[in-house]
């Protein structure tokens, strides 16, 4: 209202304020500026404000029954519990089947094919430029932002997490330790990015990851400033390196390492809770707790009575825990919401919360559960999820939600009140309800179809990153994203192409390798022996090396070398615009051997 009078009795003219009511406006103003003066006094700030601090934790590969909260009758998780028992659950909350689109989804509010990032790798896992994310929203509204963990949305401009809004990153390459870009990397003495800086950091990755959010966190709370803080895990990730305490107790299992992981996050979700206390910034931080897909290694153990597993699209594949707190908040008590929601909801919710307006260009297919939260007499319109994603989405590849009905690969039916498991296939008894959900399908499937096939492109040349490095994860369609792959050669004689943008004409280097550049292994060796933690790697393949073939923007080069080589390079002249570039190995007779795993390509 204060800010309504004073805009209504202002006009402008050459660009002096005018009009009648300028005296009142002006003494509003003087008002306002000795209410500021005397807010600062007392230590205020915005910080302080109604609005929350926002905390999303999302944990990787982490199912519905790896909690004991949920029943699990083997792992013990008390801190995650005691944050179940403080929270609003939603016991019917939906991701992805994999932790890329999931990711994706939650960032942009968008399908994953319809947002681009459909897989982990195979060149499918990026968002589409010109996508506002959650991120810059926060940003955009005032708030510091940060993330600390894992990414998994692009590692070259304009992907990287300070190029969509994160204003502070702290980050490693790929999908985790062992991806291909990260290679050798391990989850103690992990190597991490301070924005661009690499560094290597003391310890676990988990804890490390948790120190760097608080300490993060807590220099918020002292610069009185409002933060939004990412906090996504790489555990209980494989590859399950644990330090053997927290396995202990699960000896006698089949997932001792897995629970052990678990066990470390929940040791790290009590210490997290300690600070949020002791800073005095629990009351007014809205805590969002969950996991990015379906279960792995704990499903043997215990699964909650779901069928189905990460990947997959019974509910076992994609539903997931979902906890949020915000003491200070004025939401519903704690209690279990049963609606079928799902990931893209968050952002149309936390921008209701935090009292923002998103960018015009950001299209939703989520919708805020903020009522929900707040009114325990409040229910969610009549609507029709879709769960999917993959490395080349099909049709009818997918599940349907709508209420208590799950509509799985375009023809199985499903009524998880009676039958949760997903036994018996009710298709046939209920031909209205699979037409109804087929019909909402298709239309679904009309508005994304025409862009899959168009890859998102990584930008080379530009201002903002130049040389830019180009790994195996990306290539079009092929799904080589981790060091066992590079190790064995997977991906065929040739590899797979990328999908580039040359950002800028002109005469670019461009050196092919075998093996990641910071090994600095030859090109006919075996490949780096131990992690950087001095772990035993798995042996790769050593290959007959003796040339190198490149293929970029419709030009075909080729080059011999020395197998003791570490890499070989081309000098070539490349137009503005998207193009493919697809580089491989052969041998002294000129048989193909494979694709270059890793390359750089620098606009000279």
């Amino acid at each position: 209202m204060f800010l309504e009078r004073l805009a209504n009795g202002v006009g402008m003219q050459n660009g002096r304020p005018v009009g009648r009511q300028w005296p009142m406006a002006a003494a509003l103003l003087a008002a306002a500026v000795a209410f500021l003066a005397g807010l600062a006094g007392t230590g205020w700030s915005f910080a302080d404000s109604p609005a929350p601090n926002v905390l999303i934790i999302l944990t990787d590969d982490q199912g519905y029954g790896d909690f004991s909260c949920h029943g699990n009758p083997v792992l013990k998780t008390p801190n995650i519990d005691a944050l179940h028992a403080e929270s609003i659950r939603f016991t019917d909350f939906h991701v992805a089947p994999m932790c890329t689109p999931t990711r994706g989804q939650l960032l942009t509010g968008m399908d994953a094919l319809r947002n681009g990032a459909t897989s982990v790798t195979a060149g499918r896992s990026l968002i589409r430029r010109g996508i506002p994310t959650m991120a810059e929203a926060f940003a955009s509204a005032g708030y510091r932002t940060g993330i600390f963990g894992k990414w998994h949305l692009g590692d070259s401009y304009p992907q990287r997490p300070m190029d969509r809004g994160f204003q502070d990153a702290v980050w490693f390459l790929g999908w985790g330790v062992s991806s291909a870009p990260e290679f050798d990397n391990d989850c103690f003495n992990t190597r991490y990015r301070r924005g661009t800086e690499i560094r290597q950091a003391p310890g676990y990755c988990t804890d490390f990851w948790f120190d760097e959010a608080m300490a993060w966190m807590r220099e918020r709370k002292h610069r009185n400033e409002r933060f939004f803080c990412y906090l996504p895990t790489n555990a209980p990730h494989g590859p399950l390196w644990v330090d053997a305490k927290y396995a202990a107790a699960y000896a006698k299992t089949k997932a001792a390492d897995f629970f052990g992981m678990i066990a470390n996050i929940d040791e790290n979700m009590g210490r997290l809770d300690r600070m949020l206390e002791e800073s005095g910034l629990r009351e007014n931080t809205l805590v969002i707790f969950m996991t990015d897909n379906g279960g792995t290694a704990g499903v043997n153990t215990y699964n909650a009575g779901m069928r189905g597993r990460k990947t997959q699209y019974y509910d076992g594949g994609h539903r997931v825990p979902c906890f949020v707190r915000w003491p200070a908040g004025g939401l519903r008590g704690p209690t279990d919401i049963s609606a079928p929601t799902q990931i893209q909801d968050l952002l149309p919710t936390l921008a209701e919360l935090c009292e923002f307006e998103l960018p015009e260009t950001a299209r939703l297919d989520g919708l805020s559960l903020a009522t929900l939260l707040r009114d325990a007499e409040a229910q969610l319109p009549d609507r029709m999820l879709v769960v999917q994603y993959g490395q080349t989405p099909t049709a009818w590849d997918s599940c349907v939600i709508w209420d208590r009905w799950r509509l799985v690969f375009g023809k199985e039916l499903y009524d998880i009140r009676t039958d949760p498991g997903q036994a018996d296939d009710v298709a046939a008894k209920h031909p209205e309800v699979v037409a109804r959900m087929r019909a909402h399908y298709e239309k679904w499937w009309a508005g994304v179809e025409s862009r899959l096939a168009d890859f998102e492109p990584i930008s080379l040349g530009a201002e903002e990153e130049n040389p830019v490095d180009l790994t195996s994860s990306d290539w079009q369609d092929i799904y080589c994203d981790n060091n066992r792959h590079v190790g064995q050669a997977v991906g065929g004689p040739r590899g797979g192409p990328w999908s580039i943008l040359v950002e800028r004409a002109g005469r670019y280097e461009i050196e092919l390798r075998r093996w990641p550049f910071h090994t600095d292994c030859a090109l006919d060796s075996a490949g780096p022996e131990q992690t950087v933690y001095g772990r035993e790697l798995p042996p790769g393949k050593g290959l007959p090396i003796a040339a190198a073939r490149l293929e970029v923007a419709g030009q075909s080069l080729s080059a011999k070398t020395a197998g003791a080589a570490r890499g070989v390079r081309f000098h070539v002249d490349l137009p503005a615009g998207r193009t493919t570039m697809q580089g491989w190995f052969h041998d002294a007779s000129g048989m193909d051997l494979c694709g270059a795993f890793y390359a750089r390509v620098c606009r000279e």
